[in-house]
Order: C-alpha cells, then structure tokens, then sequence
C-alpha cells in the first residue's frame, strides 16, 4: 500500500464546496481540418489562462512517422513536455523554473495535464519518452502508426487522454496494489469535462478518482479528472460525483480499457481492485508517488534506460541543457507539412462477438 499523507492531505473533506476560480484556457480559433486531431497551427499562440505559459510547435507531416509537436515555454523556448512543464499548476515562469507547490483552488490541489488524444480521435499520440525534449508523436508498432479501433457504441477515445508531466510510473517498483511493476511511462489521464481539447494543450485540472488497469502485465494507472474550467467541475469534486452527473461514464471507461486491444488480437485487460475506481485520496497518493519517482529519474538517482531526461529548467538535473542545445535539437527535425491524410481505419466500426 503507497504511504498516506502525500499530496492528498491538502484536500478539504467537506462536500459542496465550490471547485474554485475557474480559469479558461488559451484556445486558437483557426484549426486545420481533419477527423482525427486538432494540433495548433505553426504560429498560433495562446491567448490566456494557464496555456499562455505554453506554446507548440509542429515538425514532419501529421499522421506520419516524422511528426512531432514540441513544446515551448512563455518566453517561445523550447522545453521538455515530460520534465520541464510543472505537475503543480501555476508554474513561475517569471523565474524560468516550474512550480515546485501546488496551487489550491477552493478545496481543490490543481495539476498541469497534457493532452496527447483529444475526445473522439483514434491516433494513438504520445508524449516520446526516449527523445530529447519529449515532444509528442504518433506511437508504431511493427512499422504502422498506431490507431485505437471504434468498438461499439464508442468512437475512438471517449475522454480527453493524456499524461500528467513529472510523474513516472517506475518499471524497478512493484506496486503493492497491483503485484506488478510500473510501465516506464508518465502517469496517465481521462479528462471527463465537456469540451474537445487539442493536441498538446495543457490543461489544469482537478483529480476525481483513479482506476487500476493492468496492461500486458504492468501497472498502469488511470487518473480520473475534470478540467477547472469546465462548468460541471463546480459540482463534481470526487468519483462518486462522476456516477451522479455523468451516469454510466465510468462504466463505460472500464469497458473501454478491458477491450480497446481485442480487435488487434490481444486478449482483454485485466483491473486492480475487481475494476473498482478508487477515491481521490487514493489517486492522489499515487499522484505523489509518481512524482518522487520522476524526480529520482531527472536526478539520476535511478536508471531509466533509454528515458531521455534532457531537459531546460530543471537547474539541479545533471540532464540540464542550455536553451541553444535545445534548439539544435528541434532544428534537425523536418519542418510543417500542412498536407497530411487519415488511416481510412479510423471510420471502421468493430462489433465484438462475432
């Protein structure tokens, strides 16, 4: 069982409290169209809210092997996704290093996520763990772009899916919950709210609940959470709320993860805790712990194998690189290609069971 206390003993118990100052993020109004993402155009810039500490910056074709989407702090610097944006939110960027506490918004901790699928997209996008700066691609397998199918009733992925930065799910430790080890990646996200996030944004956001899916034998944890501007995150403050406002979404989550590999031949994902949500508090903690296994990994207090830990604000990593260092690293990348076309895979249906 994780430690308790961490991160979890900053949450109010109370019910009814008001989830905080709502803050809305940067959006541009200009998107490219295309059934499967909405990445931000090459010069497009956020235009308020937490987004304006970050800006993207796009390389390769999209829906190709070569893309990349890279990441860049306030001052148009380029940083790492994975280590340099802050899991607090309200990173001080007046100081050029990320949040080291939390902000509180009422009686909720409020956390960075980024987002690598938007809701209702099938590219499997993903923060690149093993490259300089992190930036997110398209995930291959066996030489072919990866895309989830659409099994009945859903279409692509049902949430707004992506990761919390500066948290790792350590491969070396074994969960005591799970009895298997991490799965090498940061922690993952379902952002539930309303809206159809974009490629790369960067979300604030407030954790419900957590689900303990294991994936081919790994610990991999599913954070449940609301972004801070959505209008329904006043209300809903803790799983239980998720079942009372959005009924049938968390089933729905849990039939999505046991399947979501039948159509490529895989057998159907097995659950920690009988696929039972755990509460904040609980996901909270693993949040924590998460987050201390990162900063062992961007210490170099832990092997992290092909992990690519360079990385621009952390001043005490010895992976710190400078800002020329950096754009060396984006400059021998292939530049925008507005052009691009979608797998026709995208638009198939599966039914299970025949």
């Amino acid at each position: 069982m994780r430690g308790a206390g961490g991160l979890s003993w900053l949450l109010l118990r109370r019910r009814g409290l008001p989830g905080g100052t709502q803050r809305r993020s940067g959006s541009c109004t200009e998107q490219p169209p295309t059934r499967l993402l909405q990445p931000w155009p090459p010069a497009c810039r956020s235009l308020g809210g937490p987004m304006a500490q970050y800006g993207t910056e796009q390389r390769g074709r999209l829906h190709s092997p070569d893309y990349r989407l890279y990441f860049k702090n306030s001052k148009g610097k380029y940083i790492s996704s994975f280590h340099d944006i802050s899991l607090f939110a309200e990173a001080n960027e007046e100081k050029d290093c990320p949040a080291k506490r939390m902000k509180l918004s009422g009686s909720e901790v409020v956390l960075n996520m980024i987002v690598e699928v938007p809701r209702w997209t099938n590219a499997k996008m993903e923060i690149a763990t093993k490259e300089p700066l992190n930036p997110i691609k398209q995930d291959v397998k066996e030489g072919r772009l990866r895309y989830v199918a659409n099994i009945f009733p859903h279409k692509g992925y049902i949430w707004n899916y992506g990761a919390f930065p500066q948290t790792w799910e350590d491969p070396h430790h074994k969960d005591g919950n799970t009895g298997c080890y991490g799965d090498n990646d940061p922690l993952d996200v379902c952002e539930i709210g309303s809206q159809v996030r974009s490629l790369g944004e960067v979300v604030q956001v407030k954790v419900l609940g957590l689900l303990g899916l294991i994936d081919e034998g790994e610990s991999d944890w599913k954070v449940i959470a609301i972004s801070m501007d959505d209008p329904e995150s006043q209300k809903i403050h803790d799983i239980d709320d998720v079942r009372k406002f959005k009924p049938g979404y968390l089933e729905a989550t849990v039939d999505w993860f046991r399947i979501y590999k039948v159509p490529d031949g895989k057998p159907e994902n097995q659950f920690a805790f009988n696929g039972k949500f755990k509460d904040k508090a609980f996901a909270l903690d693993v949040i924590q712990s998460t987050h201390e296994y990162w900063k062992a990994l961007i210490h170099k207090r832990t092997d992290g194998g092909a992990i690519k830990c360079t990385n621009v604000l952390v001043g005490t990593s010895p992976y710190c690189c400078n800002e020329n260092d950096a754009e060396a690293i984006v400059g021998l990348m292939p530049p925008y290609v507005g052009e691009h076309s979608a797998a026709k895979e995208v638009d198939k249906w599966c039914f299970l069971g025949q």
